[in-house]
């Protein structure tokens, strides 16, 4: 598909200012406060704001007529998980490993874990139901899921089933998927799945503004437009909601098209909803605010950067790696034609790629808790491909991992340790509390990135040791134009005048990804790769002692799965020191 091509050097705009395709060089990234989550005004606020959902006047502002019926119906363009739809022909719930029920939809305290919880309240399972089953087949099993929740829910205002961003998800795929909730020929039913669709709306109205900015604030006006789009008499509600949604964007959107929390799965998530908001315009015949689909464009634009040569994601911030036929799916429904970003400073990302291989850089400071709960510190870090084998990855999943598996393993995921980047200490570049919030660590950044006609070079630095050992991390990371080397230097110099010790030990590690077969050289100072296609690929390194050790991928399932890492290790001088290293493509 043409829109999924490379940039090449002469379509790059000229003009050296930052931008959404450029790097000011020398260009410093600054992660500014937050590190604490939400300031405790913020968070006595929000309590308030919830209890006044139990109080009589919100429940006056939730009544009023509700519609006998939906304008239209619009056309989901995403199809569900298979595995996920055949449980729901058997009467269970499944997501991520975690298994119940669908009577227990309609349970007050049901014992979910929150991310199934997620995935229960926003009906995200309708999607999954109609990819394995006829209306014929599907409607009476959603019909009487559907009971289970109003009967449990739908009169009472609790969290989190009334959290504003699910009912914005829950009124998005109502909609979409009507024909499923809606055949029944029970009146009573129907105006029982109607009203309180009218009530939710109602309740997104006064609560869309109120969640966190980001993908949650998103679904939230998805929701109130699905809402003004569908029920009848909704002009006034699609404006506000219009100039709601447009909040929403300015503030959780960067100018190059990525996402606060800089993570891909979220970005993902975004611009499916907006996606599902532009097929409900299309049901109405109507045209979305072009605001929304400029900005549906960069999106796209961004998270093909962060993809593979098997075209699927990359594992940053957490994430799984989706396959590359599933993202196709949706940058196909998206519509947006547009090229993989290369040079994304706000977004946080780098992407190289010449030939067949294809590299990607985390080159930010990581997200601050105010805006991503779960976040990595996983700067400087790398991931790269050749062709359709990934070879250096991250081992990912800590956002995206079954939910049977153990809480420290998918905690340790979220480690410097766990990404292909370098290590002082045995600790991590920024903190991670035992709240799970990120702590200090990463503050500033300098990044530069260099095109020449042999290569495509990108030198970063960060001061996450700096206060804790004295040191400031140095990566330069260059793709040949041929696409057969990627050379690399990792530099620890010292930070400022102020030493603190004589030494710092440092790990660089490289994962590897599980379908490649690693054996050492025979001098121990490097090692041979080969790839599941038959490509052979040589590792050098200089300034550190090799090893060879386990490791664990997360893969598309979020399932471990075993595998290697080359390892360099050493001790840094007070006066600092570099290893350089190589990897080469020979066959």
């Amino acid at each position: 598909m043409s829109g999924r091509g490379e940039e090449s050097a002469d379509e790059r705009p000229s003009d050296p200012r930052p931008d959404g395709d450029g790097v000011e060089q020398g260009r410093r990234l600054i992660r500014i406060g937050g590190d604490r989550g939400l300031s405790l005004a913020d968070q006595i606020a929000e309590h308030f704001f919830r209890m006044t959902w139990r109080t009589p006047l919100h429940s006056l502002r939730l009544k009023g007529r509700h519609p006998l019926k939906l304008i239209a119906v619009a056309d989901d363009p995403f199809m569900g998980d298979v595995d996920r739809g055949l449980a729901l022909v058997e009467g269970q719930l499944h997501f991520r490993g975690e298994r119940h029920p669908v009577a227990s939809l309609g349970e007050a305290r049901p014992g979910w874990s929150k991310p199934f919880a997620d995935y229960a309240h926003s009906f995200a399972w309708l999607r999954d139901l109609s990819t394995v089953a006829t209306r014929a087949q599907g409607a009476p099993i959603a019909e009487a899921a559907m009971r289970h929740w109003l009967a449990g829910h739908s009169g009472r205002v609790t969290d989190p089933a009334w959290r504003a961003d699910l009912w914005g998800r829950r009124i998005q795929l109502w909609t979409a998927h009507a024909p499923l909730i809606l055949s029944s020929t029970d009146l009573v039913y129907r105006s029982q799945v109607l009203g309180a669709l009218a009530r939710g709306a109602r309740h997104l109205d006064r609560a869309a503004d109120r969640v966190p900015a980001g993908v949650a604030r998103i679904a939230s006006w998805c929701g109130v437009l699905a809402a003004g789009l569908m029920i009848p008499g909704g002009d006034p509600r699609r404006a506000f909601g219009e100039a709601g949604l447009a909040r929403a964007l300015s503030g959780a959107i960067s100018d190059d098209g990525g996402i606060n929390g800089r993570s891909p799965l979220a970005l993902l998530d975004a611009i499916m909803l907006l996606t599902l908001l532009g097929q409900t315009y299309a049901a109405r015949r109507m045209d979305p605010p072009a605001h929304v689909t400029e900005t549906l464009s960069r999106m796209v634009a961004a998270l093909l950067g962060i993809c593979h040569g098997d075209r699927g994601l990359a594992s940053w911030q957490g994430g799984i790696p989706i396959d590359g036929d599933t993202i196709d799916a949706i940058v196909a429904a998206s519509g947006a034609r547009v090229r993989p970003l290369r040079h994304a400073s706000e977004w946080g990302y780098q992407r190289l790629a010449q030939q067949r291989t294809v590299l990607t850089m985390d080159a930010a400071p990581p997200p601050i808790a105010r805006v991503m709960a779960g976040g990595c510190a996983s700067t400087l870090g790398f991931e790269f491909s050749d062709g359709p084998d990934r070879i250096v990855v991250s081992c990912g999943g800590a956002r995206g991992a079954d939910l049977r598996l153990p809480a420290a393993l998918t905690e340790g995921l979220r480690t410097s340790a766990a990404h292909s980047t370098l290590i002082v200490q045995d600790s991590n570049s920024t903190a991670i509390h035992p709240d799970g919030t990120l702590g200090r660590g990463v503050v500033e950044m300098e990044l530069n990135r260099h095109e020449s006609e042999t290569a495509s070079r990108i030198e970063a630095s960060h001061d996450g040791y700096a206060r804790r050992h004295g040191v400031i991390h140095r990566r330069m990371i260059a793709l040949g134009a041929d696409g057969r080397d990627v050379r690399g230097e990792d530099s620890l110099l010292p930070a400022g005048r102020k030493i603190k010790r004589a030494s710092v030990d440092f790990a660089i590690r490289f994962h590897l990804h599980p379908g490649v077969e690693v054996s050492p050289t025979a001098d121990g100072a490097g090692a041979l790769l080969r790839t599941p296609a038959g490509a052979a690929w040589q590792f050098r390194a200089r300034g550190g002692a090799l090893a060879i050790e386990e490791s664990v991928w997360i893969d598309g399932k979020g399932m471990p799965r075993e595998t290697r890492q080359l390892v360099l290790t050493g001790a840094a001088p007070s006066g600092g020191h570099s290893v350089s290293w190589l990897f080469h493509r020979a066959r």
